[in-house]
């Protein structure tokens, strides 16, 4: 096994593959004694001996690894012994996995496979623009009243006018229901006039899965996780996959909801630890541009772009 596979294989927490062992940066290894001398001594069974550790790393104990990575919330699905390499069907559609192979053609007899791959090809890309919403007001003890600051509604107005100059046919626009997404949707609908607008409660914001490492200002009840993670979880299911079969020509669509349901959901699209989410800041109003290719491979094409915001504009409240 070469070293880099080694590497991966023990990298915890990217696919939820076993722990083989953890690389940890240590000095030169310490020599051997007696001459490197690996013969048994007198009276005592022959021990295998344990692989090498490469020069400047040490190997631990499955069990000490282990005690590292956090369990992972049982609603991620991972594929085991992967290693952290891409699963080729992380949206359950690829084309292979819709197919049943049992299934005879009823004339010959065979089963015509290339044809019913090809029908169950997606042919189009998808474009996924996240949008965060814009500043809003903190003080407000109900949803209804955290409505967006006057510099909210500039920066939503910021954000209108990026998508509208990037010359697209914008498919439509899907937005969590809390009020300060719902505010920015309307501001940045003007400047997309006939791009339909969809509201939904699978995109409000939570806490989608405990971060890794955790962090002190922000510490939810565990329920909060068990509630909230689940339904950001559909909503990743839901809305980020490659295109249907039957979709013609590439698609763009914008998503307007919160910083957490973005910054899962990249992790998510991009086969990356999920824990890490809280890794990433995101500003008020920012794009975050996803792609998904027929073959269902994702690239991330901007992360919480704000550059088209004065400086005095940008925020992240």
């Amino acid at each position: 096994m070469s070293f880099r596979r080694a590497l991966a294989l023990a990298a915890c927490g990217l696919a939820g593959g076993s722990v083989l062992f953890s690389a940890v940066a240590v000095g030169k290894p310490p020599a051997r004694s007696g001459g490197g001398d690996t013969e048994p001594r007198p009276g005592t069974a022959a021990v295998p001996a344990a692989p090498a550790a490469p020069q400047g790393l040490l190997l631990l104990p499955p069990a000490a690894a282990a005690a590292s990575c956090p369990p992972a919330a049982g609603w991620i699905e991972r594929a085991g012994g992967t290693g952290g390499y891409w699963d080729s069907n992380w949206d359950r559609r690829e084309p292979l996995a819709l197919i049943n192979l049992k299934k005879k053609n009823e004339e010959t007899g065979e089963e015509e496979l290339a044809s019913r791959l090809d029908h169950c090809k997606a042919k189009a890309t998808r474009h996924i623009f996240l949008i965060r919403h814009s500043q809003y007001n903190l003080d407000g003890r109900a949803d209804k009243d955290r409505t967006l600051t006057p510099l909210g509604r500039e920066q939503a107005e910021l954000t209108g006018r990026r998508l509208a100059s990037l010359g697209l046919k914008f498919d439509q626009i899907i937005h969590s229901s809390m009020t300060r997404a719902t505010e920015t949707t309307e501001i940045i609908s003007k400047y997309l006039p006939g791009v339909k607008k969809i509201s939904t409660d699978l995109l409000r914001e939570g806490a989608p899965i405990e971060p890794d490492p955790p962090v002190s200002h922000w510490k939810p009840e565990a329920v909060q996780y068990y509630e909230d993670g689940a339904r950001i979880e559909a909503a990743f299911r839901n809305f980020i996959h490659r295109a249907d079969a039957k979709q013609e020509e590439d698609s763009y669509e914008i998503f307007v909801c919160h910083a957490n349901v973005i910054r899962y959901i990249v992790c998510r699209a991009l086969q990356f630890p999920p824990e890490g989410w809280l890794r990433m800041s995101l500003n008020n109003g920012s794009i975050t541009h996803l792609v998904i290719r027929p073959n269902g491979r994702v690239a991330l094409r901007t992360l919480g772009d704000t550059g088209f915001m004065p400086p005095d504009k940008i925020t992240r409240t």
